[in-house]
C-alpha cells in the first residue's frame, strides 16, 4: 500500500462523488470495531457507505489495501511522547507507550492479526515505532541491544493486548459483567477433574495479586510485567 510509486486509482477523473480515502478508512475502522475482521468485505463496506461496491475501487485496489491503510489510521489515536525532552524519564515515557499500544489491541482486537500480516510502514505506525526506538535509545543500553529491549517490551504488549481483547470479547458475547463471567469461570474449572489442585495453587497466587475487579487484576498484572521488563533493561545498562 506504502510502495512509492505505486499506481493509485484514486487519482483517476470522473471519481464517485461523496467520497474519499479518509471517509472509506474511517468507515473501515467502524465496521471492523463492529463486526470484526472475519466478516469484514468490500461489499459490506459499500453497504455501510451506501455506495457500490465497485466505487471504492476508485479509491483502493485491493481489500488488503483498505485493511493496510485501517491498520495504520489506529495508530493515529496514539498520543506520543517528546523523546528529546531531557526533563522527562524515558522509563515513564516507555510505560506511557506500553499502556497506550495496549490499550489500541483491546480496542480494536482485528488490529493485532493485520500487524502481524502487513509491514505496518504507514505513517502513522512508523511515527510510533520511531519515538519508541528514540525512547528505548535513551535508556543508555549498547547500540546492538536496542532492538532486542523492543521485542521484549512491546512483543509482551503484544500479547497481552491480544489475549485481553479477545477475554473481553468473549465476555461481551455471554451478556455478563467481567466479575460475573470470572467468578462463573472460576468455579466451573475448579469442578473439572484433576484441575481442583492447580486452580487452589492459582486462586492463592490471584488473591495475594489482589484485584476488586477484573480490570484492577489485568491492570496490577500488567503494571508489575511491565515494570520487571524495565528493571531489565536498567540491569543490563549497570551490567555495561
Amino acid at each position: 500500500m506504502w510502495l512509492v510509486g505505486k499506481d493509485r486509482r484514486g487519482g483517476r477523473s470522473a471519481q464517485p462523488s461523496g467520497l474519499d480515502r479518509e471517509r472509506i478508512t474511517e468507515a473501515s475502522v467502524r465496521l471492523l470495531d463492529a463486526e470484526g475482521l472475519a466478516k469484514f468485505s468490500m461489499r459490506r463496506l459499500a453497504a455501510e457507505l451506501n455506495v457500490t461496491a465497485m466505487s471504492l475501487y476508485w479509491y483502493v485496489d485491493t481489500k488488503d489495501d483498505l485493511l493496510e491503510l485501517a491498520l495504520d489510521a489506529t495508530y493515529a489515536e496514539l498520543r506520543l511522547p517528546d523523546p528529546e525532552d531531557a526533563g522527562e524519564d524515558w522509563r515513564e515515557q516507555l510505560r506511557e507507550l506500553a499502556t497506550a499500544y495496549r490499550g489500541l489491541l483491546v480496542r480494536h482486537p482485528w488490529l493485532s492479526p493485520l500487524a502481524g500480516r502487513y509491514l505496518n510502514i504507514g505513517p502513522n505506525s512508523v511515527a510510533f515505532s520511531r519515538v519508541v526506538q528514540q525512547v528505548i535509545g535513551r535508556a543508555g543500553l549498547p547500540a546492538h541491544g536496542v532492538t532486542g529491549a523492543i521485542a521484549a517490551v512491546f512483543e509482551f504488549v503484544y500479547g497481552y493486548g491480544t489475549i485481553e481483547g479477545h477475554f473481553l470479547g468473549r465476555i461481551a458475547d455471554t451478556g455478563l459483567s467481567p466479575e460475573e463471567y470470572f467468578e462463573q469461570a472460576m468455579s466451573t474449572v475448579a469442578e473439572v477433574p484433576g484441575t481442583a489442585e492447580v486452580m487452589k495453587e492459582s486462586q492463592d497466587l490471584m488473591a495475594a495479586r489482589g484485584g476488586d475487579t477484573v480490570a484492577e487484576m489485568l491492570n496490577r498484572d500488567f503494571t508489575f510485567a511491565l515494570d520487571l521488563l524495565i528493571a531489565g533493561i536498567e540491569a543490563m545498562v549497570a551490567r555495561g
